[in-house]
């Protein structure tokens, strides 16, 4: 009874947050602004934003979450991470989630970022219900429909030439079904279509959406911790080899961000044609603190032949990324490679360590010939690789170490750790050293590294965060990096770094304030036409003056500054300058943009985060003289059923038309409709 009253307390004058799904109450607008400080990373954003949609779309139980599922939220330091785990041994499980502000170190703001990700539910759901009851009372079981438009006809609809001709409708159509019970089981299917793709192959393979994506997964039953049919994802060590899309690589969050969490296997759901395993997953407890991960896999793949000659001899030059099947060409690559993996994960845990070994196959059913230049010579040819490796994690008061080391069998090697700690309540810690060979391949890596995957690079990290009062905080970090050969448009041994620095100011409840400033020095080829291929300096700068204010429940602004400056040979800018407004009126909240940008060259693109409709994903890359405006109604029809509209509208001042290829739009203006179906089961 003492206990339920002081919860009452501390949930007094705090605003009551629903279990309904959508969760609205997160600002996804702030935090993606931190965790995703640097949009021109060659990072999977769509399938980073979704997997942080789906946190929220299924919060972790307080009561039955891992140390590392907890992790890897992002929101909590090593300290207090530690006491939510001690609380819940010394007092048992917690009533409510307001219980987390009477932990040491809660402050109001930290337990309104993190509650919107955990939640606590009755135990007698799990303890006195049998799985298929369980299934039918989930609240988290909904379904989306959506499909959006170009209203400007693109070549692709147009051309005479019925090779490049894109004979599908113009629209895109997506479905999503998911039904899921965090900690305990997960059932759902993905189908996309994108616009131009024809519903029916002219080959009889197909008929319908042109990707289809299915997982089933149970979890802790006995000593099956784990265990997925259908497609997903893998997560084990620090992203070297098995890096699943949770690796947000540098940005504004410079400490927590850092260490990768050990989430081991994971339902995908996102709509990328690549980047996952489809097959049967399991985690299997063979001792208390010993569990055996294994995986096998067999996925289609998209691939570019070059010719008859290579699919004859049984070869392939590249893996064909953009999951487009729209005309003849494109879909002469559709499942032309057959992609297997194998892989198994021995890992033991303590309260203190958590280490683990692993092995991981990939073959390819033809044989992967690249067309050779400068830089590549050490990239992966063949038709297999074969990577083992080992992971260390461990504890120690306020100070968490991490480490992951793994060989290519026959190549190269990569090696990476870190560390954490919290000198005090106000500041935090990130160190991680790194040293990629020029010849270590993985398909699956996610680790942090400069280059988009973790191949011809040493480097050293500092991260810090420092919250000297409530209405304070500031964050920065400083990479110094090395690439010992050749990379892709810089023909010479070079070397660079990067910094970042943040503050934060929020002087009210309703007014919140950062500045950021970012600056990146990397050599880059001078001319592509000079036989000694020169190199200069390029240093590129960004800065971001934010103003978020108003009371979110009525009406919301926020404005907002981005310039860009690039030095190479000349120095040239960019800056955009954006005003967003959100009002919630009744059943209907509306928001809308309009945005000024004036960039001179691609170097100078501006990335900014755009509200779309649930689940959906706008980063889109502000780039030459125009305008740029977007609308977004959302419309509550009942407690199970909500509506979206999305109009979207670019109009450029400096061409005469937009984009390039089959996706050339004669004309200055490019306008989007977007509508979309939530249905709560």
């Amino acid at each position: 009874m003492k206990r339920w009253l002081i919860i009452g307390l501390l949930g007094a004058g705090l605003p009551a947050y629903s279990q309904d799904f959508p969760r609205r109450e997160i600002d996804l607008e702030k935090l993606t602004d931190e965790f995703f400080a640097v949009q021109d990373q060659d990072l999977n954003y769509q399938e980073l934003y979704e997997n942080l949609l789906q946190l929220l779309a299924n919060p972790l139980d307080l009561n039955t979450a891992t140390e590392e599922q907890l992790r890897a939220l992002l929101v909590l330091d090593e300290p207090l991470l530690q006491k939510i785990m001690d609380y819940r041994k010394q007092l048992g499980p917690f009533l409510s989630v307001y219980e987390l502000q009477s932990i040491p170190g809660f402050t109001r703001d930290l337990f309104l970022k993190i509650i919107p990700f955990v939640t606590v539910r009755d135990a007698t759901q799990t303890v006195d219900s049998n799985l298929w009851q369980r299934i039918r009372a989930e609240d988290n079981h909904y379904l989306i429909l959506r499909s959006e438009q170009v209203m400007e006809k693109r070549v692709g609809f147009l051309s005479s030439d019925s090779l490049k001709r894109f004979p599908g409708p113009r629209q895109d159509f997506y479905m999503r079904y998911r039904l899921a019970r965090p900690g305990d089981f997960s059932f759902g299917f993905t189908a996309d279509h994108d616009a131009g793709e024809p519903f029916r192959w002219q080959n009889g393979r197909q008929y319908g959406f042109d990707f289809w994506s299915a997982h089933g997964q149970l979890m802790n039953k006995g000593r099956i911790k784990n265990l997925i049919i259908g497609d997903f994802q893998a997560q084990f060590g620090q992203g070297l080899a098995l890096g699943g899309a949770f690796g947000l690589g540098k940005n504004a969050e410079s400490v927590t961000t850092v260490r990768r969490s050990n989430l081991g296997f994971l339902p995908y759901t996102s709509l990328s044609e690549t980047g996952f395993f489809r097959g049967v997953a399991l985690s299997y407890a063979v001792l208390p603190k010993v569990t055996v991960h294994a995986f096998g896999s067999s996925a289609p793949r998209d691939a570019q032949i070059a010719n008859d000659n290579d699919r004859e001899s049984g070869n392939f030059s590249s893996i064909y990324f953009t999951g487009l099947h729209r005309s003849v060409q494109e879909q002469d690559k559709r499942h032309s490679l057959r992609e297997r993996n194998a892989g198994l994960v021995v890992q033991a845990r303590s309260n203190t360590l958590d280490a683990g070994v692993y092995w991981h196959h990939t073959n390819f059913d033809l044989s992967l010939q690249r067309t050779i230049n400068v830089y590549n010579g050490y990239y992966f040819n063949g038709s297999q690789n074969d990577n083992v490796g080992f992971f260390v994690n461990y504890s120690w008061q306020n100070f968490v170490f991490f480490s992951e080391a793994v060989q290519s069998i026959g190549a190269g090697r990569a090696i990476t750790g870190g560390l954490l700690t919290s000198v005090n309540a106000k500041v935090d810690l990130a160190i991680l050293a790194r040293k990629f060979d020029r010849n270590y391949h993985s398909f699956y890596a996610n680790a942090l590294s400069e280059n988009s995957t973790p191949q011809n690079e040493s480097g050293y990290y500092w991260g810090i965060k420092v919250t000297p009062s409530r209405k304070i905080s500031g964050a920065g970090y400083v990479d110094l990096f090395r690439f010992p050969w050749l990379r892709y448009r810089a023909y010479r041994p070079s070397a660079g770094y990067e910094w970042l620095l943040r503050f934060n100011w929020q002087p009210t409840r309703h007014i919140f304030v950062f500045l950021q400033a970012r600056e990146e020095q990397k050599e880059r080829n001078l001319s592509q036409d000079s036989p000694l291929y020169q190199t200069g300096s390029g240093v590129k700068r960004n800065y971001w003056i934010n103003v978020d204010y108003g009371d979110p429940k009525i009406i919301r602004f926020k404005t907002r500054l981005q310039f860009s400056e690039y030095d190479l040979v000349k120095t040239t800018r960019g800056f955009a300058v954006i005003q967003d407004i959100s009002a919630r009126l009744g059943r209907v909240t509306l928001s809308g943009r309009y945005a000024l940008f004036d960039t001179d060259d691609y170097d100078n693109r501006l990335y900014v985060y755009e509200k779309d409709v649930w689940l959906a994903f706008s980063f889109p890359a502000y780039f030459g003289v125009g305008v740029r405006h977007y609308l977004l109604a959302e419309y509550a029809i009942n407690k199970r059923i909500t509506a979206y509209l999305r109009w979207a509208k670019t109009r450029f001042s400096d061409r005469t038309q937009i984009g390039s290829g089959s996706d050339l739009i004669d004309g200055n203006e490019r306008n989007e409709i977007k509508c979309q179906l939530l249905l709560k089961l």
